[in-house]
């Protein structure tokens, strides 16, 4: 298997678990907050099967690999019902940035552990330097396909997290604006739904970007520093 492939496969692996993850902290935090809707239909758990939707989990990453995009995409949406929130508000805001926060820690948590290769061995921190740098090392170790594991690990985590706060409906972001929005406005705001999906992928790939690369890029001066 050469390099290439082994990254993509590796791409649609780590995809499958940031949306399991992403979708089961959502359900878990409702769980949490009194709705145990989606707990009930076995949301709570990091079997992707339970999370994939043709479109976003199928058909637009599988866009994405063929024109050499950063695999991006969503799951299908977790069930909530608000109505068996003890505080409606705070826990619709819990529920819904539970999914990033659960994206950015899993980031983190790679980020920890490709530091911990690089100070394992002159290997570890050679590869760990290399692939933070956009390059593959073969070293004949395991250390290799194991650190460009963790590193996309690292950033798809942290795509689906900023991709998911982007404030348009049905977003997880848009679950935060809205409850600071007087009635007549969010009325119209959660409408907007379409025409917000429709910018968004006309626009999102600079506005993820915009985001994103300055926290990639933290992570990466921070793997090189070993």
């Amino acid at each position: 298997m050469t390099f290439q492939l082994l990254n993509i496969v590796m791409e649609i692996a780590v995809f499958l678990f940031a949306i399991s993850v992403h979708e089961s902290a959502h359900a878990w935090m409702a769980n949490r907050c009194g709705d145990p809707t989606a707990r009930m239909l076995g949301r709570i758990t990091l079997n992707p099967i339970k999370h994939i939707d043709p479109l976003g989990t199928v058909l637009l990453p599988l866009l994405a690999i063929i024109s050499h995009l950063p695999v991006i995409g969503w799951a299908k949406p977790t069930p909530v019902d608000p109505r068996n929130f003890k505080h409606p508000v705070r826990d619709d805001i819990l529920t819904s940035v539970a999914g990033p926060v659960s994206n950015f820690i899993v980031a983190a948590g790679a980020v920890l552990l490709m530091l911990a290769i690089g100070f394992v061995s002159t290997d570890g921190r050679l590869v760990v330097r290399a692939i933070s740098d956009g390059y593959i090392v073969d070293t004949g170790s395991v250390l290799m396909p194991l650190t460009l594991l963790l590193y996309n690990l690292m950033v798809i985590n942290v795509l689906l997290g900023v991709f998911n706060l982007i404030p348009l409906p049905p977003l997880d972001g848009s679950h935060v604006l809205r409850h600071l929005l007087p009635d007549d406005m969010r009325r119209a705001y959660d409408m907007a739904g379409t025409f917000g999906f429709i910018l968004l992928f006309l626009l999102g790939g600079r506005v993820i970007a915009a985001v994103t690369n300055p926290i990639i890029g933290v992570f990466r001066s921070i793997l090189q520093s070993v």
